[in-house]
């Protein structure tokens, strides 16, 4: 049976919410940021007005005001952005239960079984913009297509306010001559592996031989190959399904064994950056914090904290592990493997009790650093951005926990 697929992503989200509330920045150049009063103060959304200026994620304020010195700076709110996003939802759950989330802004749709209640997928996709646009003041890009991967590509081809239908007839005039970093999953890692073998584009990799792909990228390259010829039979998860996720962890064998307390630090870092990352995909925080090591002779032990305050934060996770570490390994031997879990999850937007008020000051900009690192990051290549402390160590500081260990978000791979 042929399936009817939707992926929506609300255009320049941050900054779009923030012209809704303040209808005097509609049709101005605008840029969501972090704190100006602190000079890494960075764009994290710039409206279109902005971006046509030459205003991009990831710039530092005065960088942004160097290219459109008219540029309107207004801070973030995570907590109105995520309303918004919940009001989206309810409007996509009008359609259909099969609403699979991917962040604060994206989600894909499988409309298959209610085309016959509302008409044609496109039907309903111009239905959903239009409702989204009256109702929260925002605009979406739609993709339309038979699976997730190929419906995501057509949310992107064309922004903003737009609805792309990409089906067989019209599949190799628009997505062959894509750059392959377009293709989901292709991070800037496995893009530098492609490239190497002279794979630029989504048709290059098509069309490649998929035994060169699997030498290439192991198991990975197949997966991708069928993705770039328009295949996936992955299923749109349930609304409800995200918040059944336990837990996000990471763990690696350091490519050298630690030794000291200032290797474990580091490590702990990398690692508690990925699961982060990992949860603000899900739109998921975390209430306990584990920690597990294996030492040279491969004994090991695994520890754990309940927080009094739910967190997706990677420095809170990162100290929490660590103290967790201190408290319990007495360099007997050293270390040979360490992992970081976030378990008890709950959805970001969950209500808790608040603690106390310069704690809750201090998370919320963790946070907030950390969502801008993600932004950075998913624009520049994981290592555009690195902790100070993993300078210190260039062969443990080059550990790229991101792309080394391959996320997915829900609905992928028994994600």
């Amino acid at each position: 049976m042929r399936r009817n697929i939707l992926h929506i992503d609300c255009n320049a989200f941050y900054a779009s919410v923030e012209q809704q509330r303040r209808p005097e920045l509609r049709d101005k150049p605008i840029a969501v940021c972090g704190s100006q009063e602190e000079r890494h103060g960075i764009v994290l959304t710039a409206s279109y007005p902005a971006k046509r200026r030459g205003v991009k994620t990831g710039m530092a304020i005065w960088q942004a005001r160097q290219h459109c010195p008219e540029l309107i700076v207004v801070p973030s709110d995570m907590r109105a952005y995520m309303r918004i996003s919940r009001l989206a939802r309810d409007i996509y759950e009008r359609y259909t239960d099969l609403v699979e989330p991917f962040g604060l802004d994206e989600v894909w749709l499988d409309v298959t079984g209610s085309t016959d209640l509302f008409g044609s997928a496109m039907k309903i996709a111009e239905d959903i913009s239009e409702a989204v646009k009256f109702e929260l003041g925002i605009t979406v890009s739609i993709g339309v297509s038979d699976n997730k991967i190929t419906a995501k590509l057509g949310s992107d081809y064309k922004k903003p306010d737009a609805i792309t239908r990409i089906e067989k007839d019209n599949y190799t005039d628009i997505v062959y001559p894509l750059p392959v970093e377009d293709l989901l999953y292709v991070g800037s890692a496995t893009s530098r592996k492609l490239r190497s073998i002279g794979i630029s584009t989504i048709g290059d990799l098509a069309e490649c031989p998929v035994e060169i792909l699997t030498r290439k990228l192991g198991k990975m390259g197949a997966i991708l190959h069928m993705f770039a010829n328009g295949r996936d039979i992955s299923p749109v998860q349930r609304t409800d399904h995200v918040p059944n996720i336990k837990s996000v962890g990471n763990s690696a064998t350091t490519p050298r064994d630690l030794i000291c307390d200032d290797d474990v630090h580091l490590m702990l870092f990398l690692l508690a950056e990925s699961v982060a990352s990992r949860m603000r995909e899900l739109v998921s925080r975390c209430t306990v914090v584990e920690v597990y090591i294996r030492d040279t002779e491969l004994n090991s032990f695994c520890r754990q904290r309940k927080l009094q305050t739910p967190t997706c934060s990677s420095s809170e996770i990162a100290n929490v592990a660590f103290d967790l570490f201190r408290k319990n390994y007495h360099w007997d031997k050293p270390v040979r493997s360490i992992g970081v879990r976030g378990s008890g999850l709950v959805t970001a937007d969950a209500g808790v009790q608040l603690s106390f008020y310069a704690d809750a000051i201090k998370r919320d900009k963790w946070e907030r650093i950390d969502a801008a690192v993600d932004e950075l990051r998913e624009r520049y290549g994981y290592m555009s951005v690195r902790r100070a402390l993993t300078l210190a160590d260039p062969l443990l500081g080059a550990i790229n926990p991101k792309d080394d260990h391959t996320v997915h978000p829900v609905g992928y791979f028994g994600g």
